[in-house]
């Protein structure tokens, strides 16, 4: 979608590495001499493919936090001695007017477990770039692409409801949450939509599965963008 899961670094170097000695280029000396590979934290590395403007978004709403807590609490471990992983959870849905810091909350709560040392696989989407990237095209697996983003560990939603709403975007929504609601996959769901209209604009399969699925948070009344600026 429209950002990427953070890619392994280690992947990079050793692509690298391999074109090197390829073109018998000694990966030794094509760095300055008494070079040593930089590392990365994860916090680094998480930072790298966050939107700029969220690089350093903070969680601090109390449900937020709690459920950073709840998803930790579930990570597991793929194996003896590696970091634990996002695997299943609990989700939020939070709703509240534009500038409300809805989507600031979400990617702080995707920092707040990479801080308390949880590994992270995730994806992050508008709605209105959920449906463009799927409308069906020549050359392009739409079928695929809706896969990868339903079965994604922990996935950003944001901006549900604000993109026209049809029998073709109801059915990518129920389809994309009905897997991540059998899979108990947690989702970070924002919404500009008060709760008491998701009925009427998602429908009713889509908002049955939410009811359940989700934690709902309603934000106060305040765009904080507009206040900011004043």
């Amino acid at each position: 979608m429209r950002t990427r899961d953070p890619q392994p670094l280690g992947g990079a170097v050793d692509r690298v590495t391999r074109i090197l000695t390829a073109r018998n280029i000694d990966p030794g000396t094509a760095s300055a001499a008494g070079d040593e590979p930089k590392t990365y934290t994860p916090l680094e590395a998480l930072s790298a493919g966050l939107p700029p403007r969220y690089r350093d978004a903070v969680a601090d709403h109390p449900t937020v936090l709690a459920w950073v807590q709840e998803v930790a609490r579930q990570a597991v471990a793929p194996s003896i001695g590696a970091r634990r992983q996002v695997t299943t959870g609990p989700s939020l849905l939070m709703a509240g007017v534009v500038g409300a810091g809805k989507t600031h909350q979400a990617y702080g709560a995707i920092r707040a477990l990479v801080q308390a040392g949880i590994g992270v696989r995730w994806r992050s989407t508008t709605a209105a770039d959920l449906y463009a990237d799927l409308r069906p095209r020549a050359g392009v697996d739409t079928e695929l692409q809706l896969a990868a983003v339903a079965r994604c560990p922990l996935l950003i939603l944001d901006d549900l409801g604000a993109a026209k709403t049809s029998e073709w975007t109801e059915e990518i929504t129920y389809r994309l949450i009905n897997r991540r609601y059998n899979h108990c996959l947690p989702t970070l769901i924002t919404t500009n939509l008060p709760i008491s209209d998701l009925r009427a604009n998602l429908g009713d399969r889509v908002t049955s599965r939410l009811a359940q699925m989700t934690t709902r948070v309603e934000f106060d009344t305040v765009d904080r963008r507009r206040h900011s600026a004043a």
